[in-house]
């Protein structure tokens, strides 16, 4: 719609201003959102030709097959986590049996069924108290301190140097009182 078509109608100045402000908040509105889609669909035909010659199937087993390799190394770790802490847990029951030597101890278990136990604290300290019946010598024997008795009545406290209160003791130890 144009002015010099309704001029040509013979409206006057004040009619036309009026239909053309009328038409203008018709029209505007509708062409504001004919601007939007159009700058939406500008932006999708951009975001497509950039994404011409990309596979997206080989970019799904892609992801596919990444999934699955994070999956395995979760349980990778998880595994060796499960391993270290079955190793300690064999170490430390061999410190508290007096092994000798922890790698010597550790070949001679079976610790294949050890892992697979479910009650692996009781099975571990079990295996190690049979190994240290059959092989004594990995494990160390408990030594019994000698107690000295005195027959007699101990140090003498009168003794003035340390050379004397030494020979006292000595004296009491070899049983020869003054």
């Amino acid at each position: 719609m144009k002015r010099e078509d309704l001029t040509a109608k013979g409206l006057t100045t004040e009619q036309i201003d009026f239909v053309m402000a009328e038409y203008g908040k018709e029209i505007n509105p509708l062409k504001a959102e004919r601007d939007s889609y159009k700058n939406q669909l500008d932006t999708a035909q951009a975001s497509l030709k950039a994404m011409e010659g990309i596979d997206a199937a080989a970019l799904q087993t892609k992801v596919t097959n990444l999934t699955a390799q994070l999956q395995g190394k979760d349980t990778e770790i998880a595994k060796i986590k499960a391993d270290y802490e079955f190793d300690a847990s064999v170490k430390e029951a061999i410190r508290k049996a007096s092994g000798r030597n922890e790698k010597a101890i550790m070949a001679l278990l079976d610790t294949d069924t050890l892992k697979a136990s479910k009650n692996q604290a009781q099975d571990i300290e079990t295996a190690i108290a049979d190994l240290k019946k059959e092989s004594d010598y990995l494990f160390q024997q408990p030594s019994t301190i000698p107690r000295v008795v005195s027959s007699t009545t101990g140090i003498n406290n009168d003794a003035q140097t340390k050379k004397e209160q030494a020979n006292e003791a000595l004296r009491s130890l070899l049983g020869k009182g003054e």
